[in-house]
């Protein structure tokens, strides 16, 4: 399946993200002080807040490790992945046990969610940095927040405040959907049993659950036995975190040669780019409802960095696996349009603001939730996946 337009791609991705991405993070982002990252940059780099997001030194952590691991063997690379990780381990966690969302420049907590997600980033890092230098100590520690995680979420009531009062009885597919993810970069430094029972327990639920073939849909909200709930909530599909999802499963049907897996995967993908490419501008658009009533979020047609990210990793992906031109044409049109309107030609970074029509809403480059993650993992991942097509 080598072709000039994978060569080109293939080279094009590994140039970025050494030669503008991580350099850029490195440069501006990576606080030698105090350790960890910051994240809200202006365009040019100028920091902007020196609050620290705690997703972002987990995703920070694992990402550096993640490119000396598999892509360029610097140094620098695995001392900020290091300083992310000794960040979290001494300033990001409450006496509970839960982690902090925001802490400031030394790591002083200043916010708390109910979420889990600044917990999974961190264990991501723990296991990515051990397996890039061999120090076990921090594979142990990520298999214990993970199992701590699954405690937190096993009694939401007592740990994770609900978003809605007991009445309402509803799950989300987020968390289901990003413990496969956590558990499968554990497996790389750990067989603990836990991992591999948590990636069977959250394919069951999206399949049994969150699957909706009446919308050739994954439903973002759904009953506690997946009941379709007629609300704006209970109809909102989310194109990004549903492609998300499908290269997510395809990591863990490459891994457990599992050819039905492969199929429900590549079912989500073709039915999410079907409701998130915008066939007017191009680009996924942010929220849809399912029965095409108009969404309620305010930025339901923009046009974010990491739904564009997570397309062109699953149509490279399905691609790779399948050889159906039909990927390589949603690759070709997704990655065109994300490298015409979010890379910056004037500053390095990409934007991750665009509107619908793909002019730049604002121009910085980070900020609590926007970082060095969905854009080099976009980057290092397809560089993997294209290597050789």
């Amino acid at each position: 399946m080598s072709t000039p337009y994978w060569q080109k791609w293939n080279k094009a991705y590994k140039t970025e993200l050494l030669g503008n991405i991580m350099p850029f993070w490195m440069k501006h982002g990576f606080d030698r002080k105090n350790g960890g990252v910051y994240t809200c940059l202006d365009r040019d780099g100028t920091l902007m807040d020196s609050t620290k997001s705690v997703w972002f030194q987990g995703r920070f952590g694992w990402m550096a490790a993640y490119v000396y691991n598999n892509v360029k063997k610097d140094e620098s690379f695995l001392a900020a992945s290091k300083s992310c990780c000794e960040f979290l381990e001494k300033h990001c966690f409450d006496k509970d046990g839960r982690a902090f969302f925001e802490v400031s420049a030394e790591g002083k907590g200043l916010r708390k969610r109910r979420y889990v997600f600044s917990e999974c980033f961190a264990a991501m890092a723990y296991a990515e940095y051990s397996l890039a230098s061999g120090d076990r100590a921090w594979a142990k520690k990520a298999v214990e927040l993970f199992k701590r995680i699954r405690k937190f979420t096993s009694n939401p009531a007592k740990w994770m405040k609900s978003k809605y009062e007991s009445c309402v009885e509803a799950q989300g597919h987020s968390l289901t959907m990003i413990l496969i993810n956590v558990a499968n970069v554990l497996k790389q430094v750990s067989d603990d049993k836990v991992l591999d029972e948590q990636i069977t327990e959250s394919i069951e639920k999206l399949v049994k659950y969150f699957i909706h073939p009446e919308f050739k849909a994954l439903l973002e909200t759904v009953g506690p036995n997946g009941e379709f709930i007629d609300t704006i909530a209970g109809r909102t599909i989310n194109p990004g975190h549903c492609i998300e999802t499908s290269w997510f499963l395809l990591d863990v049907a490459v891994e457990r040669n599992d050819e039905a897996l492969k199929e429900i995967a590549l079912k989500i993908l073709d039915w999410s780019w079907n409701w998130g490419w915008d066939k007017k501008y191009g680009g996924i658009i942010s929220f849809k409802d399912c029965r095409n009533f108009p969404p309620q979020c305010y930025e339901q047609d923009m046009k974010f960095w990491w739904p564009q990210c997570e397309t062109i990793i699953a149509a490279a992906y399905a691609y790779k696996l399948t050889g159906n031109k039909k990927y390589e044409k949603m690759h070709k049109l997704a990655g065109e349009w994300a490298w015409n309107h979010l890379k910056d030609r004037k500053y390095p970074e990409w934007y991750g603001y665009l509107h619908r029509d793909g002019t730049v809403a604002q121009p910085a480059k980070g900020n609590i939730f926007k970082g060095p993650f969905h854009i080099p993992r976009m980057l290092a991942k397809t560089w993997l996946l294209t290597k050789g097509m």
